[in-house]
């Protein structure tokens, strides 16, 4: 094995022990495998997880920033597109989310692939855009048929129109 791909093994190695600490709720210490992978081989999985983390400790500004670095990397990475969008609600400007949120459904590689459509349909729901609202959680529903967020918010927002 090359040098390339013997330092790409050791950054996937941080980074996948980077998501077993997040997942267990030590984010700080996932904080700092994340940033060891960086260091050894930059990825966009490695920046977008090391903005997840920075969104579970409500550092919203630092996550978003990870978005964007991932995004440069390779924006064909859906993930952190719909990240920023959903970071953006978080932070009260769902408007600025919609770009953001309609990039991740359009990326090429990204999963999970219904996230953005039920953040959409989040947002028009909650700025009274019901039919807009009922397209996006459809949608997700056609990716992801079990999805009950989206079965139940489907079932609310049909019995409004009625």
């Amino acid at each position: 094995m090359d040098d390339e791909n013997v330092l790409k093994q050791r950054a996937l190695m941080l980074w996948q022990e980077g998501v077993r600490q997040h997942n267990k709720g030590d984010f700080a210490l996932a904080i700092g495998l994340y940033t060891r992978s960086i260091e050894v081989h930059p990825t966009a999985e490695a920046f977008t997880f090391r903005g997840w983390s920075y969104h579970a400790l409500g550092r919203l500004d630092e996550a978003i920033a990870e978005c964007k670095q991932a995004i440069e990397i390779d924006p064909s990475f859906g993930n952190p597109y719909n990240d920023i969008g959903a970071y953006l609600v978080d932070q009260g400007n769902p408007d600025e989310a919609i770009g953001w949120l309609r990039k991740a459904k359009s990326a090429p590689r990204y999963e999970p692939r219904h996230f953005p459509y039920m953040n959409l349909g989040r947002i028009y729901a909650a700025k009274g855009m019901l039919m807009d609202a009922i397209a996006e959680f459809d949608h997700a529903l056609e990716i992801e048929p079990d999805e009950p967020f989206c079965v139940a918010m489907v079932a609310r927002l049909r019995s409004m129109l009625n």
